[in-house]
């Protein structure tokens, strides 16, 4: 089901890029780049492999500079702030990756708390054993979100994929983003867990009013959880349309 837009009259917008363009060497990777999201929206950037997908994605979050154009996130020029305040920024944002990034030694609970670093720093957020206790509270919560509350203590390397995929979700969350970036979190999963978590991950979402931009190579998971899709094809945007106004055909132009 596609995430509802938010409950204002007038949204928001919660990202704005503009001219945007990025190359590594061998030339450009994409090159003027525009769309915006508005607060609440659930957008899906679909595309071949080496399109581009996660080079774009981490320039919306300012951890790549582009080449070239803008990034306006929760209404603020990503580049144009000093390092100190784009933290602060990023801190206001979630991520979750194709590889689930855990500790493997240390705890599921320890893990959900790091999700609070970009907020916190210092070796208390670092364990669950020094955390402080408004922390391990909120990470418990993150925990019984996804189903995992049970599973609290038991060390990350003991985990299945999903399982561990479903850490990183509550990881992602624990710190209340209003913005969050996923990319390919099912990729690594069997397709049964991945239908499982993406479900979970859009629900969770939906019912905080999160706003989501994330990336998939399933073009169903991109027409049945998005509610916008952005298509990108030899460097350019091919689509920028509602979900529902998509056809799998025209998705499927975009990998041939």
């Amino acid at each position: 089901m596609p995430c509802p837009a938010a409950a204002t009259s007038v949204q928001e917008i919660d990202l704005r890029v503009s001219g945007l363009a990025k190359g590594y060497g061998a030339g450009p990777v994409f090159a003027d780049i525009g769309f915006t999201i508005r607060q609440g929206d659930c957008v899906a950037l679909v595309g071949a492999n080496g399109t581009g997908k996660s080079t774009l994605l981490r320039c919306c979050l300012g951890i790549v500079p582009p080449d070239a154009g803008e990034v306006s996130l929760l209404g603020q020029n990503l580049f144009a702030l000093g390092p100190a305040a784009r933290r602060s920024l990023r801190a206001r944002t979630g991520l979750v990756a194709q590889k689930h990034n855990l500790v493997p030694r240390l705890s599921v609970l320890s893990n959900v708390i790091h999700g609070l670093l970009g907020r916190q720093s210092g070796p208390r957020y670092w364990v669950q054993a020094l955390a402080p206790a408004a922390a391990r509270t909120a990470a418990m919560e993150a925990l019984d979100k996804v189903g995992l509350a049970d599973l609290a203590l038991r060390r990350a390397d003991r985990l299945s994929g999903g399982q561990s995929q479903r850490v990183a979700i509550a990881r992602a969350l624990v710190g209340n983003p209003r913005f969050l970036v996923a990319d390919e979190p099912c990729a690594s999963l069997d397709p049964q867990a991945g239908e499982e978590v993406m479900a979970l991950l859009i629900s969770l979402v939906k019912r905080g009013g999160v706003t989501v931009l994330f990336t998939s190579h399933n073009v169903r998971h991109a027409l049945n959880f998005g509610d916008r899709v952005l298509g990108l094809k030899g460097g350019r945007m091919a689509i920028d349309a509602a979900a529902a106004d998509v056809s799998p055909a025209e998705m499927g132009h975009l990998y041939v």
